[in-house]
C-alpha cells in the first residue's frame, strides 16, 4: 500500500515537473514575436507620421493659396467701397473702371480719378519700346516697361499674380510715375516672358480684375528677324563707345546701329518665319476673350490716328503723344541684308513672298478689335 502510494506520489510529481517544462517551452516560444513586434510598430509608426507630414503640407499649400485668392479678393472688394464711384459710367464698363487704395502711399486728391488696367502684349523687336515711350508722353498713363524680363517675377503663376496686384495697385515704383493723377496704368510684357506659358491663368486673371489687352505685332516678319539679328549683334559687339542699346534717340546712333547687315541662314527662315508667325497668332486666339485692341506696328507708324484709337479704347482725354526714339532702319529692305539674293530666292513663291516687299505675309488676317460683346468696336 505505502509503495502504490510513493508510486503514485511520483507520478504526480513527474507530471506536475512535465507541466511546467510545456508551460516554460510555451513561454519560450510565445517570446518569440514579441521581440520582432516594436519593429514592426516602428515602421508603422514611421509610415503615419509620414501621411499626417504630407497632409499638413498639402494643407499648407491649399491654406495659402485660399490666402492668396482672399487677398485678391479683398483688394477687389476695398476699390467698391470707394465712395467716389461715378454714376455716368455705363454698366458695360464697370468691370474696367477702378479706384485703387496703394498701400505705399495715399492718392488723396486723385482718390476719386478712375483708373483703367491695360498690358501691352507683344514680341521683341515689333516697336513696343517706341509705342510704351508714346503712351507714357500722356499725362495720365503709366506704363511700367518689361516687368516680366525678371526671371524671378514669372517663375510661377503665383509670382506673376503677386507682382500684377502690385503694379494695379499703384504701388509699384518706376521712372513711369506721373505727377498728374493716373488714369490708366500698364506695363509690356512679351509674349514669351511666361504670358503663353501661363495663359489660362493670365486670361482668368484678366477678365477678375478687369484687364485691357493692347496687342501690338507687327506684319512683316522678316523685318523683324533683321532687327533681331542686328540687335544681338550690338549686344554681343556693343558699337556705341561699348555701350548696348536697343533703342537710340539720336540720328547719329542710329546711322552706327544700321551699318550692319546680318547674313540670315535661309535654311532656317522659314521656320523661324513660321515659329514667329505661330507666337503671334496664339497670343491672339489666348487672349480673345479678355476685352483688347490689336494693333501693327506699320499701321501706327504710318497712321497717327491709330494712336487715337488707343487713347478711346482706354478712355482717355486725347492729347498729342510723341517720343525721343529714332528709328534704326530707314532704307529698303534689301538694303539692310547681307545676301539678300539668297533670302529672296528663299522666300520666292512661299506664303512670306510679299515680304520681300515690305508688306504682310498672305493669308494674315488684319484683326485690329476684339471686345467682349457689350463693348463697342473701333474702326480697322
Amino acid at each position: 500500500m505505502e509503495e502504490v502510494g510513493r508510486e503514485h506520489d511520483s507520478s504526480v510529481v513527474v507530471v506536475a515537473v512535465e507541466d511546467f517544462s510545456a508551460a516554460k517551452d510555451t513561454s519560450t516560444v510565445n517570446t518569440k514575436p514579441t521581440r520582432r513586434y516594436p519593429l514592426t510598430s516602428l515602421v508603422a509608426i514611421l509610415a503615419l507620421i509620414t501621411l499626417v507630414g504630407v497632409y499638413i503640407f498639402s494643407l499648407s499649400l491649399k491654406q495659402n493659396g485660399m490666402l492668396f485668392g482672399l487677398k485678391q479678393t479683398n483688394m477687389i472688394e476695398k476699390e467698391r467701397e470707394q465712395p467716389c464711384h461715378n454714376s455716368s459710367v455705363p454698366e458695360s464698363e464697370i468691370p474696367y473702371v477702378h479706384y485703387p487704395s496703394p498701400d505705399t502711399y495715399s492718392r488723396k486728391e486723385c482718390a476719386c480719378t478712375p483708373v483703367r488696367f491695360f498690358a501691352i502684349l507683344s514680341m521683341q523687336r515689333s516697336g513696343s519700346g517706341w509705342f510704351e515711350t508714346l503712351l507714357n508722353s500722356h499725362e495720365n498713363i503709366s506704363s511700367n516697361g518689361e516687368i516680366f524680363s525678371v526671371k524671378d517675377r514669372r517663375s510661377n503663376i503665383t509670382a506673376i499674380t503677386k507682382t500684377l496686384d502690385k503694379l494695379y495697385n499703384l504701388d509699384w515704383v518706376s521712372s513711369a510715375a506721373k505727377n498728374e493723377c493716373t488714369a490708366a496704368v500698364g506695363l509690356k510684357w512679351m509674349l514669351n516672358q511666361g504670358l503663353m506659358k501661363n495663359h489660362q491663368e493670365i486670361a482668368a486673371y484678366f477678365n477678375r480684375r478687369g484687364v485691357s489687352a493692347i496687342f501690338l505685332l507687327r506684319r512683316n516678319l522678316l523685318q523683324r528677324y533683321v532687327s533681331i539679328l542686328a540687335n544681338d549683334y550690338d549686344r554681343n559687339t556693343k558699337q556705341l563707345n561699348g555701350t548696348h542699346k536697343a533703342h537710340v534717340h539720336h540720328r547719329g546712333q542710329a546711322d552706327v546701329l544700321a551699318q550692319y547687315k546680318p547674313t540670315i541662314d535661309t535654311k532656317s527662315l522659314i521656320a523661324e518665319l513660321k515659329r514667329s508667325d505661330k507666337l503671334a497668332a496664339d497670343g491672339l486666339a489666348s487672349f480673345k476673350k479678355i476685352r483688347n485692341i490689336v494693333l501693327y506696328y506699320e499701321d501706327v507708324v504710318s497712321n497717327h490716328t491709330k494712336l487715337t484709337d488707343v487713347l478711346d479704347f482706354l478712355k482717355l482725354p486725347k492729347t498729342k503723344l510723341s517720343s525721343r526714339h529714332v528709328k534704326i532702319h530707314t532704307k529698303r529692305l534689301r538694303d539692310n541684308i547681307g545676301n539678300w539674293v539668297d533670302v529672296y530666292n528663299t522666300l520666292n513663291g512661299t506664303q512670306y513672298e510679299s515680304f520681300l516687299n515690305g508688306r504682310r505675309a498672305k493669308g494674315v488676317n488684319n484683326v485690329v478689335v476684339g471686345f467682349p460683346s457689350f463693348a463697342p468696336s473701333f474702326p480697322p
